[in-house]
């Protein structure tokens, strides 16, 4: 595990925002060669320890020591040049810069006064192959997916590291192969002696790579412990303060009517309904109280199909009706007059509005379907606000708190609140627990099962298939951007996703 002496010891850490004390009196503690798992819900206070770590947020008292001096990051710009490198959740690089000026932003090679571009787009492309990625690093990063986006944030912050690599949910975008490559790179490091700071709310890969965990509960330490000593159900219980029996008896309600649900009748058809370079053209139907899966591997066309159900990406084929009758849907706002939501797998850039409050986001949708005559007054906005953060356990001290304030989980509900504000009659949710704890997936998959008992449809897509399982009674399965098969009720399993997907589009 390295030297005795820690890499970085943090005591006594408190940090408090307008209403909310985000950190009180927590320590932490990072060995030389040790990659470290933090763990906790939404508004544990993971994202503040490491905002205040590495120079986001400066917090109010306690001590940050690194390899045995006291350090206090004041700016984000003070971290990498203490050795300490950070990848976010939130892809947070420049999409008009080519990939090579992304990773090498600030800090580029120069020779005889000017950017040495050759060795910039070099050690930009041996940087990306030591994560098995290979693309032109002269393109523009938003000609790339998501995933390949947070490759090349790791490959930046390798590039960058030192002594200390924060990985926040670096993983929530990436396919099995990508988070192999990535584990690989870790475990190399690992070796080096450098310390690796691990946020996930996947427990399979805590367990997979980490060597010790702390948990966090409401910004208090609950413990640490060695990762191999601590079994699953513990760690679970632990992070939501609650008796395993109590935890596994509400997964098992929240999910038990699951099979039972009934559809009253197909609500949504489409027919061969597509967009050229984006998706083949596929046919579907969503019934009333039914929930419908889209399964298929990272790229495999679900995103893009919910994107032309729902009008973002104009379809250049096919027929759609709605209850039975013809309609055309060009743009979002035609979807959401006929009574469809849609939940972004990007909240970032296609989902809350950061600088507005908790009430103001929540009710934009509503505001947009009823129309500007139709104005919502304050009081209305504060009822229909209030009722969905309770709803959603949304945890803020007020609807008047900024969005951009809450975590990742709660800024995940507060998107999700906005669209049940429309009482949807179709509502469509793409990746919708991403990078959210446990106890809040159990929440969202309940709430799935519920719209769908009220007799509302549901189209979700879920990376996690268990996921999958356990709330779709029919599932289309995707590949190489078709439709290449349908599952219904007992015949949805892992296992012949899998199977589908192997056998499908040689």
């Amino acid at each position: 595990m390295g030297t005795r002496d820690p890499l970085l010891k943090m005591l006594g850490v408190c940090k408090e925002f307008p209403g909310v004390k985000a950190l009180n009196h927590v320590d932490f503690e990072l060995r030389h060669g040790e990659i470290h798992a933090v763990c906790g819900e939404n508004g544990a206070g993971k994202s503040t320890l490491i905002k205040v770590l590495t120079g986001v947020e400066i917090h109010d008292s306690g001590e940050i020591i690194l390899e045995g001096r006291p350090i206090r990051p004041r700016t984000p710009m003070e971290a990498p040049a203490l050795g300490i490198s950070t990848v976010y959740q939130e892809v947070n690089l420049c999409p008009n810069l080519s990939v090579a000026e992304n990773i090498f932003v600030g800090r580029e090679p120069m020779r005889g006064g000017k950017i040495d571009w050759d060795d910039v787009n070099r050690r930009s492309a041996e940087a990306l192959a030591r994560l098995n990625v290979k693309l032109d690093v002269t393109a523009r990063l938003d000609e790339y997916s998501v995933a390949i986006q947070q490759m090349v944030a790791i490959a930046r912050a390798l590039d960058i590291s030192a002594k200390i690599l924060v990985l926040d949910e670096p993983t929530s975008s990436l396919n099995k192969t990508e988070v192999a490559n990535l584990f690989r790179v870790m475990r190399k490091l690992k070796s080096a002696g450098i310390g690796i700071i691990f946020i996930t709310h996947f427990l399979e890969q805590v367990y997979e790579i980490t060597d010790r965990i702390t948990i966090l509960r409401n910004g208090q330490l609950v413990g640490q412990f060695e990762t191999a000593s601590l079994d699953r159900l513990q760690l679970i219980a632990k992070m939501i303060g609650k008796d395993l029996e109590e935890f596994e008896k509400g997964i098992k309600e929240s999910l038990s009517d699951t099979a039972s649900a009934e559809t009253e009748g197909v609500y949504y058809r489409a027919t061969q309904l597509g967009q050229l370079g984006s998706i083949n053209p596929f046919d579907i139907s969503i019934g009333k109280g039914e929930v419908m899966g889209l399964a298929g591997l990272l790229g495999s066309g679900r995103t893009e199909s919910a994107r032309v159900i729902f009008g973002i990406d104009a379809p250049d084929s096919g027929d759609v009706s709605v209850n039975g009758e013809s309609v055309s849907i060009r743009k979002p706002a035609d979807a959401i007059r006929l009574g469809f939501g849609f939940c972004s797998e990007n909240r970032k850039t296609e989902g809350i509005v950061a600088n507005l409050t908790i009430r103001e986001n929540i009710v934009l949708a509503l505001q947009g379907k009823r129309g500007l005559l139709a104005f919502l007054t304050r009081k209305e906005q504060e009822e229909i606000a209030d009722k969905y953060v309770k709803l959603l356990n949304i945890v803020t001290p007020s609807i008047e708190q900024l969005v951009g304030n809450l975590s990742g989980g709660n800024q995940q509900k507060v998107l999700l609140a906005r669209w049940l504000a429309t009482d949807p009659e179709l509502l469509i949710l793409d990746e919708p627990t991403r990078g959210i704890d446990i106890g809040a997936k159990a929440e969202v998959q309940k709430l799935v099962l519920q719209l769908s008992g009220e007799g509302k449809a549901v189209l979700l897509i879920s990376s996690e298939l268990d996921e999958m399982v356990r709330c779709c009674s029919r599932m289309a399965v995707y590949k190489d951007k078709h439709k290449i098969g349908e599952l219904r009720n007992k015949e949805i399993s892992e296992l012949n996703v899998m199977k589908t997907i192997a056998g499908g589009l040689n």
